[in-house]
């Protein structure tokens, strides 16, 4: 039974047998009953506003140049806000920490050393001693 269905009655339909039968087979194809099938049908041409009698060929393409004008539009604005936005926010943000970069602190194990000229001295000294 149909789930939301369930207490309403069956209505009958002038249908001719050979279309009858198709609709069918095209029901066990969906693994829906009858009313599902006919009701999902009405739905999908009600909510794309198509009617039976017309051809999704030329709509289809124009649909799919559609939605690639669409992406190409979406493409062209993030490009737009990665070069007008984010690089220059990013330039400033990086000239900003380069200017407080921080002094690097010696370690405390880390002792100054320092060279000091080291200058040679002979004593003149007939004993020969250092």
């Amino acid at each position: 039974m149909d789930k939301g269905y369930e207490k309403e009655r069956f209505e009958k339909l002038g249908i001719k047998t050979s279309v009858a039968e198709r609709f069918r087979v095209f029901c066990k194809k969906l693994s829906k009953s009858q009313s599902m099938t006919l009701l999902l049908m009405l739905d999908f041409f009600e909510d794309n506003g198509i009617s039976p009698n017309e051809t999704l060929g030329p709509n289809m393409q124009t649909l799919e140049s559609k939605i690639k004008k669409r992406i190409n539009a979406v493409i062209a604005i993030i490009k737009d806000i990665e070069k007008n936005h984010d690089k220059p926010t990013t330039a400033m943000l990086q000239s900003l920490f380069m200017e407080f970069e921080p002094k690097q602190e010696k370690l405390i194990l880390e002792k100054e050393v320092e060279e000091k000229e080291v200058l040679i001295v002979e004593k003149n000294d007939s004993s020969n001693q250092l």
